[in-house]
């Protein structure tokens, strides 16, 4: 096996499926992507939403200048104005969201200790109270921010279109998503990983 094959515990699950093994096996590295502001982290994720990767690169960068030490801290963004806000590219629906995640977290609820106590579908209950912040927002902090290791986004079209071509599924809709979940439960516990290989399979892994 060449350089991509993650640690052999890991390839004792998922090289037991054959389709999943190729892929490993034809991938390149992983990468790291962790970290620990998941703050920050989150209002990436809401400026980036129904834009392009340069697009949400570009606004997101104007909206972190915009604060001392180029960091948007929670009291800031709730005493920055509409036109301050709008200036560097939000529309009102997303100022709306930004300041949502900013109230949560100057109530504490985005804490170390909080987050790390909580399982993924409970961090998944706990974050999308947020509004503007939705499931699939959250389980791609799971898998980037925070590498927890067996989460399966199976919502996502990436992830779809991968294991359409790679499984030859010809299903849509609910019946699509059950047999993806069927085959991703021979994945436990690194769904999270498979999820990348797939990713990487289609040149499309998300930013």
């Amino acid at each position: 096996m060449n350089s991509s094959t993650p640690a052999p515990e890991v390839m004792a699950v998922l090289g037991k499926d054959p389709v999943l093994a190729t892929i490993i096996e034809q991938g390149q590295p992983l990468t790291s992507s962790r970290s620990e502001d998941l703050y920050y982290k989150l209002l990436s994720a809401i400026v980036s939403q129904q834009l392009s990767t340069k697009a949400a690169a570009t606004i997101f960068k104007r909206f972190t200048e915009f604060f001392p030490e180029n960091y948007p801290h929670p009291e800031l963004v709730l005493a920055a104005t509409d036109e301050m806000l709008r200036s560097v590219g939000l529309s009102f629906q997303k100022i709306g969201y930004v300041r949502n995640v900013a109230t949560f977290a100057a109530a504490g609820n985005l804490e170390h200790a909080t987050i790390d106590a909580l399982e993924d579908e409970a961090l998944i209950q706990h974050l999308t109270q947020i509004k503007g912040v939705g499931r699939w927002t959250v389980e791609m902090l799971l898998m980037f921010a925070l590498e927890r290791p067996d989460v399966f986004p199976v919502d996502d079209l990436g992830i779809q279109n991968a294991m359409k071509r790679h499984y030859s599924l010809e299903e849509t809709g609910k019946p699509l998503r059950q047999r993806m979940q069927q085959i991703a439960e021979n994945w436990r516990p690194y769904r999270t990983i498979a999820s990348k290989y797939l990713w990487q399979s289609l040149n499309n892994t998300p930013k």
